[in-house]
């Protein structure tokens, strides 16, 4: 059996020299803020892409059956879902596919629904594209993660001006797993609303172990009809920068319109490694992912042990609350505490920087209630996460906070 031992995730990765957004952004910070990996990809991966580049010419490249089909076998093996393969799209990346098919299934002036705080690229998607951002805030549950205010979504649902919705399944950036219940209740009030979805589910393959995620065309019959899937090996297995992945729609007429969308868009054709990634990733890439999703649980049981310390030290009126999600390498973390009336998290995260030299996400960005949080990536190898959250919780401490009125 394959562990973490099979694979060095403690490896410290030099980016330097490599047009690392996330290191050189960081201008010399602890960079944990945008949401990819300190870890290389998966040997398979690379020994895939070693092979394509050893080939030495790199001409326009098509999309073999085995894409479609280790797709299709990825979902069914690992989530349940069967996928028919003629039913996959190739795009560039999730993103590049939502923004076209905002632009596709929607005309201008119409809502886009989206529950927030979400992923903050979905707003550039909506608004970009002159389309209304029409946001269904999310509501603390009480047991330390987040609940949807279904009467605040239907009654935008409802809305005739609502024509698409666009989920994000694992949950970014509060890591939490929508169950089938869930899902299925939300589908049912799209169909009565005629609102398509969109579902990101580039996060599905980042669950903490032992926890399952139910892909949202599989929660009904009702689910599968009305969406689109996207779907992408990129996030999971740290190669986004090879912009490589599918969208998933059964009903054959969204599909053709997606399609359609998607070539006029000219994001549907590979670049010269796109597909043999992909493939190498939902093939072979297994027994690397499984390894990869311990270490990481254990680096995010380790920042809670790290935060706890904090709390522990701090006054009560000072402690920070840990969102309990259970998918993506990603952590949010509650400030409310440390901030002043109407000030959110991002002079925190400048003195972050300035004073303490680690870079997190601010949660404002994300909208909803994000101005209280911030986003933490934990996905590095374990000595660089203890050390930024040792930074981050010095920062956290040092913080000049005044009461909320």
């Amino acid at each position: 059996m394959t562990g973490t031992a099979d694979f060095d995730f403690d490896e410290a990765v030099d980016r330097s020299n490599t047009n690392a957004i996330k290191w050189d952004e960081a201008r010399g910070a602890l960079p944990m803020w945008v949401a990819d990996m300190e870890f290389r990809a998966a040997p398979a991966i690379r020994e895939a892409l070693q092979r394509r580049l050893d080939n030495g010419v790199f001409g326009y490249s098509g999309i073999p059956r085995a894409w479609n089909d280790a797709y299709a076998h990825w979902w069914r093996e690992r989530h349940g879902l069967t996928i028919d393969p003629d039913a996959l799209v190739f795009a560039t990346g999730v993103i590049p596919a939502i923004s076209s098919m905002v632009r596709k299934l929607t005309t201008p002036a119409e809502n886009v629904l989206v529950m927030t705080p979400v992923y903050n690229i979905f707003f550039n998607s909506i608004l970009n594209n002159g389309r209304n951002a029409l946001a269904s805030p999310l509501v603390r549950d009480g047991r330390g993660g987040y609940a949807i205010d279904w009467e605040d979504l239907e009654s935008k649902l409802a809305d005739p001006q609502t024509t698409l919705m666009i989920l994000c399944n694992p949950h970014n950036p509060t890591g939490m797993v929508w169950d089938q219940e869930t899902l299925a209740r939300i589908g049912e009030l799209c169909a009565a609303h005629r609102v398509t979805v969109i579902s990101d589910e580039i996060h599905c393959d980042l669950t903490d172990p032992g926890v399952d995620y139910v892909p949202f065309a599989a929660a009904s019959e009702t689910c599968r009809r009305i969406s689109a899937t996207c779907m992408a090996p990129t996030k999971a297995f740290n190669i986004a920068g090879l912009h490589t992945a599918a969208v998933m729609a059964d009903d054959p007429f969204l599909r053709h319109r997606i399609w359609r969308g998607l070539n006029t868009d000219e994001v549907a054709e590979p670049n010269a490694f796109a597909v043999d990634a992909a493939i190498a990733a939902f093939t072979q890439g297994g027994p690397w992912l499984d390894a990869l999703r311990d270490y990481v649980a254990a680096n995010k049981r380790e920042a809670e042990r790290i935060i706890d310390d904090y709390n522990v030290s701090a006054a009560p009126e000072r402690r920070v609350t840990l969102c309990q999600g259970a998918a993506t390498y990603l952590m949010w973390l509650d400030c409310s505490a440390l901030l002043a009336s109407g000030e959110t998290t991002d002079a925190l995260c400048e003195q972050l920087v300035r004073d303490q030299r680690v870079m997190v996400s601010p949660g404002s960005q994300y909208r909803g209630d994000g101005g209280d949080c911030l986003r933490i990536n934990v996905a590095c190898p374990r000595a660089t996460m203890r050390e930024g959250l040792r930074r981050m919780v010095a920062g956290l401490a040092a913080y000049p906070s005044a009461p909320r009125g």
